[in-house]
This record gives C-alpha cells, structure tokens and sequence, in this order.
C-alpha cells in the first residue's frame, strides 16, 4: 500500500464514538482489531468512506455491522482529524461521530466487540482514545445546554434515575431536586401521571416523567451544569 509520501490524496475514513450508561458508568462501544496496524489494539467502529454515498449513510453502515442502529437515539457529527501521520500505514482523513444509545436497551454485539468504561479506555489504535474523549466531553456540554438527556435516559424515569444517568454522564454529583427544577422549567420533561414505588431505601413513590421531545433542541445556549461546591 503506498505510504503517506507517495499517495496523491488522502483516503476518508468514518467512526463512531458510541455512548451508553450501563451500570452507572459512561461507556464506549469498542471492537478488538485483528490485522496490522495495530493488531491486538481496541478502536471505535467504522471504515472507509462509501463511494458515491454521504458521511452519515456511510457510519451508519458501518455501525450496522456492530450495532443495531435502530437502537441510536441520537447520531451528529462530532469532529475531523485531519493530521498526515494519524495513521502509520496510509494518508488517512477521519471524520467522526457520536452516537447515543438509551438506559433501556441492551444491543447484541458480534464477539469482538463490547462495552468499555470511558474514564479506563483500553489501549486503542490510532488516535481513537482522544476521538473517544472529545465524544465524552461533546456529550457533557450539549447536557447542560440542550434536551440531549434524551438520548441516555429511558422512556420514562424517576427524577432520581434520570439524576443517576446525568451524574455517569457528567462524572460529578448532580441534585435530583435541582436537576428536575432547571428541566422543568425549560419544559424538557413532561409529567406521565404515574408514580413508581421507592426502592430498597424506603421513601415515598416517585413520580414519573418523560422527555417532551425527544428530538435535539438547544433549551438554554449560556447554560452550564457545574460540579457542586465542596
């Protein structure tokens, strides 16, 4: 294959950063490699760029042959890396995406392919640990400003089982109280009449609610979602 020396023009590449709370933790979907260059190595789904087709037809593709993308609630572009020596073997463009998959799934996965915890990566190929990184933090700042809790939560939720997917997602406390205060005043959450008995802990039932929309929507572009003071 000719090296980054001789080829005229760069190849294009798509890829996932795919994100799901499961079991309280932000995690990565991730497939083990098997060829060169770096055999052995973990690395985010995806593949060539399809000719003739468009970046989102060609990662849906792709993600078809791990995920059943059916169960994405949310798919955007996240970033392009465009540096000649990311890859060792080719001149290689990547364009990549993150995709958010609800609480309330649980998707079959072909054998190399699992789930790994975003904050203890495996060794990853390429440069797909900081591509898996800038997903994370992509996902952090449009929670604070937008409905995209959507995407992580599952059709219906307690405030605290919404507040426990927000708290895996932001990697900080996050108040149940506050938290539903701020989403309902920015009418993100709806009301469904119905209240779900406490767990183990005891309490009262709580109620239950569900995204309004479940269609990205910015809800209030200057806000931010701050670790609490210590």
């Amino acid at each position: 294959m000719a090296n980054t020396s001789t080829r005229l023009h760069p190849t294009h590449v798509v890829l996932a950063v795919v994100l799901q709370v499961r079991g309280g933790r932000l995690e990565a979907l991730l497939w083990e490699r098997r060829q060169d260059p770096f055999a052995g190595y973990w690395a985010l789904p995806g593949g060539y760029l399809d000719g003739g087709g468009t970046l989102e037809t060609s990662i849906r593709r792709h993600l078809a042959a791990k995920v059943d993308v059916r169960e994405l609630a949310h798919l955007e572009q996240l970033e392009t890396r465009s540096d000649p020596a990311r890859a060792p073997h080719e001149w290689q463009l990547a364009t990549a995406y993150l995709g958010l998959v609800p609480t309330d799934v649980n998707p079959s996965l072909p054998e190399d392919t699992t789930w790994h915890p975003v904050d203890k990566l495996p060794a990853l190929s390429f440069d797909h640990e900081p591509i898996t990184l800038a997903g994370r933090e992509r996902l952090r700042a449009k929670l604070s400003y937008t409905n995209v809790g959507f995407a992580l939560a599952p059709s219906t939720f307690t405030m605290s089982e919404l507040r426990d997917v927000y708290v895996a997602a932001l990697g900080h406390e996050v108040s149940a109280t506050n938290l539903q205060r701020v989403l309902v005043r920015r009418r993100v959450l709806q009301p469904t009449g119905e209240r779900r008995a406490p767990g183990r802990a005891g309490g009262r039932p709580g109620a239950v609610f569900r995204f309004r929309s479940r269609n990205l929507a910015i809800t209030d572009q200057f806000a931010v979602l701050r670790p609490p003071p210590r």
